[in-house]
C-alpha cells in the first residue's frame, strides 16, 4: 500500500490549517458606559441629582461653605455631605452616611437602592 497519496494530502490539509488570514484586527472599541449603581450614584453629584434621584429632601442644612441633605424612607436614612471643589463652584457629595430609622448601622450602596425613586 502506497502511503504517499495520504502523506500528501494529510501535508495540505496541516498546511491548510496554518494558513493564515488577511482580515484587518479589531478596532479597539471602548468599553459601554456602564450604569452607576450604589454608591457611584450619589458621590460626586450635586443637589439637583440627588432631588431627581430621590426626590425633595426630609434635612436641608447649610452650615458655611457646605450642606448636609437628608433622606429617609421606611428602611433607612441617608446623610450626603455636599462640598465645593478645590477650585469652588457648585456643591458636590464629598461623604454619605446611611442608618437605620432607629439609628443603626446600614449599608450605603443598599440604602441608597432603598430610596432611589421608581
Amino acid at each position: 500500500m502506497d502511503r504517499r497519496p495520504r502523506l500528501s494530502l494529510l501535508g495540505l490539509l496541516l498546511v491548510a490549517g496554518c494558513a493564515t488570514t488577511t482580515t484587518e484586527a479589531p478596532k479597539h472599541l471602548p468599553p459601554p458606559p456602564r450604569a452607576a449603581t450604589g454608591v457611584d450614584r450619589v458621590m460626586g453629584h450635586d443637589a439637583r441629582t440627588l432631588v431627581a434621584l430621590f426626590g425633595p429632601p426630609m434635612l436641608d442644612l447649610r452650615e458655611g461653605p457646605a450642606r448636609k441633605l437628608q433622606f429617609r424612607g421606611p428602611a433607612c436614612v441617608l446623610d450626603a455631605y455636599l462640598y465645593p471643589p478645590g477650585g469652588g463652584g457648585e456643591l458636590k457629595v464629598t461623604w454619605i452616611d446611611a442608618r437605620t430609622p432607629a439609628g443603626a448601622e446600614f449599608d450605603r450602596a443598599s440604602c441608597i437602592a432603598a430610596l432611589v425613586r421608581r
